[in-house]
């Protein structure tokens, strides 16, 4: 332990000097891609030579890619995506892993057997993964807000943008939240974390309003068509909402299982006219309306998940 300590004192400072990368708010993402790499290979051959690591073009750190870092970040269980290039692109990096080789250098991880050293060696790498997890609670999802498109293509396409980083599922349950409440200002609409269980809050379903209860799935399994059957059971109307590509399969299977009893719906058209119809189906207003779902959407995400990547980031056109 007081090995890992030291190493990691080290390695943290020298982490602390690296230049701030501005989009990203911290390290260029190139540099600890690379690093990863690197740490990778030292578990293998602990050679600390800086030249040993360096591409044939001398400019690049060797073996650097986005898939490669992929590899190394699904190890410790964070499949996000975060970097296409690896450290190819950052020509800063060779320098910045240089520096790293110093520190490492100066722990003398060589007097270690190979098991411990590899156990330091992946207690660093665990250091740099959680600084990437801290770049993905910084990094709001990106959208563009077309105002010649139909409000059903922005949800449509916010969807798309949320399934590209692993997030539709909370994005569409926070969006469906979001409509409720501007539907529905006076009534108090459940806002719960995304991976609280129904059953753990006693709740028929991820929204309750007067007697129907509503389900908001973006993969509806067998589980979710039993529940709307419970609910039924239990005297409650139920609607069930699906993305566009799931709804005519979801409707057959919902027919299936309580023939006419289940309102299944797109959660593209569920949410997109209730804009339409806040902003009484006027072009101008639906910009507005637009930006205030967005806005009670990052509310409702911002009281209850401690993730922040889930929250949007507004697009520039509709802050006029």
């Amino acid at each position: 332990m007081e090995v890992k300590d030291r190493a990691l004192k080290v390695f943290e400072s020298w982490y602390k000097k690296l230049p701030v990368h501005k989009p990203s708010g911290g390290p260029a993402r190139g540099t600890i891609g690379a690093a990863l790499i690197v740490l990778d290979r030292l578990k293998g051959d602990f050679d600390l030579n800086l030249e040993s690591h360096r591409a044939a073009g001398q400019s690049q750190i060797k073996g650097a890619s986005g898939a490669a870092v992929s590899r190394i970040l699904s190890k410790f269980v964070e499949n996000r995506p975060f970097i296409k290039e690896g450290g190819r692109t950052n020509r800063g990096g060779p320098g910045d892993i240089g520096k790293m080789l110093e520190a490492i250098g100066t722990t003398r991880l060589e007097h270690l057997t190979t098991v411990e050293r590899n156990e330091v060696l992946e207690y660093l790498q665990l250091f740099l993964v959680e600084k990437v997890r801290e770049y993905h609670n910084r990094q709001r999802l990106k959208v563009i807000y077309d105002p010649s498109q139909s409000t059903w293509q922005s949800i449509n396409d916010l969807l798309s943008s949320a399934r590209d980083t692993g997030k539709e599922g909370p994005v569409a349950q926070y969006l469906v939240g979001s409509k409720l409440q501007l539907r529905f200002p006076h009534v108090q609409i459940g806002n719960e974390s995304y991976s609280t269980a129904d059953d753990q809050l006693g709740r028929p379903g991820d929204f309750q309003v007067g007697d129907t209860a509503f389900h908001v799935t973006v993969a509806p399994m067998p589980a979710v068509y039993e529940k709307c059957k419970r609910n039924i059971e239990e005297g409650l109307r139920v609607y069930l909402l699906v993305p566009d590509r799931c709804l005519v399969g979801a409707r057959q299977n919902a027919d299936t299982i309580a023939p006419g009893k289940i309102s299944v719906e797109s959660i593209e058209s569920f949410v997109g006219q209730n804009i339409e119809e806040l902003s009484i189906f006027s072009k101008d207003r639906i910009v507005e309306g637009f930006l205030r779902l967005l806005e009670t959407y990052n509310q409702r995400v911002d009281a209850t998940e401690t993730d922040k990547s889930m929250m949007i980031e507004i697009p520039r056109n509709l802050l006029r």
